[in-house]
């Protein structure tokens, strides 16, 4: 194996709730209130859709849900969210960190430095952002193939942690057996002036209750086991692919997430996730407080006459 190079999960195509389009010569994030599933392939019209898109089309206007199955037992492997700042030049991973600790690249090579959260980095400039990507499978072509799921939104990456976490509770640990289903859900806060957004779930399909799916997966491990499918060994496996480099995208993805997530300052900060219930940190707030208060003082009658 290839020592520095991370091997991730095996990927054959996308899920996006949002795209980015090009408007006035600067590609930027627009949101969708729909799934979409792509290929790995663009044109001059951006991804070209998956043929599981089409499938999951025929009894809906709106792909609203997926039905999935998870590759692996352990939920960190399904899921992996951090921090990170992208090279908006490169697109290659400058920083990870988990809140405590980082990976950051120095001219001196890769360091390990204490991760103080993107609202205290005064390092990244502002550009750190959480980003989850959660890979799933879709259909029955590929079973070792995943569709990919990144997000920067707050609101996905708390939903899915917490609730595979979760489903690995009550599931005895049988996470990669469950019949489950991505949801869109839709929500609205003061951040968003109450415009709906739409951040992502995970949950049983849908007809199906909890009981079931749980009796469903024990049902599904013990006919894996009596034909010798070994799920230790495969979650083992991924797992030490995952730590075989520093970090997990390579610089030809980070150019595409960097288009789709990270776009330009003051180009839809919030929209690139398609949930725009992020707080600003403090830092920013009082930038813009004083701002405020030195165009009111500007504008006000005493400065007027003082002129």
């Amino acid at each position: 194996m290839l020592k520095g190079l991370a091997i991730t999960p095996p990927v054959i195509g996308r899920i996006s709730i949002g795209k980015a389009v090009e408007r006035n010569g600067k590609r930027l994030p627009e949101k969708d209130d729909e799934f979409t599933l792509t290929s790995q392939v663009q044109n001059k019209d951006g991804w070209v859709l998956h043929p599981q898109d089409a499938l999951l089309r025929k009894e809906t206007s709106k792909l609203r849900s997926i039905p999935v199955r998870l590759l692996f037992n352990d939920p960190a492997l399904n899921f992996r969210a951090n921090y990170t700042w992208f090279d908006r030049a490169s697109g290659r991973p400058l920083c990870v960190g988990d809140g405590e600790t980082c990976r950051r690249t120095t001219l001196s090579g890769i360091q390990v430095m204490p991760c103080p959260t993107p609202d205290g980095c005064e390092a990244s400039g502002g550009h750190c952002k959480p980003f989850g990507r959660l890979n799933v499978s879709v259909g029955d072509d590929d079973e070792l193939g995943t569709f990919v799921f990144r997000t920067t939104g707050y609101n996905s990456i708390r939903t899915l942690a917490s609730k595979l976490g979760l489903f690995s509770a009550v599931s005895g640990g049988l996470l990669s057996a469950l019949p489950l289903e991505l949801r869109l859900r839709g929500k609205s806060t003061s951040m968003s002036h109450r415009t709906p957004f739409y951040y992502v779930d995970i949950t049983v399909r849908t007809g199906s209750t909890l009981n079931e799916a749980i009796a469903s997966a024990r049902e599904l491990a013990e006919t894996r086991a009596a034909v010798g499918f070994d799920q230790a060994a495969l979650d083992d496996a991924a797992r030490q692919g995952l730590a075989n480099g520093a970090f997990e995208e390579s610089a030809e993805e980070g150019l595409d997430i960097v288009d789709e997530f990270h776009p330009e300052e003051g180009q839809g900060d919030d929209v690139v996730s398609q949930e725009h219930s992020r707080s600003p940190g403090l830092s920013r707030k009082l930038h813009e407080k004083v701002e405020r208060l030195s165009k009111q003082a500007a504008q006000s009658p005493s400065n007027v006459s003082a002129s």
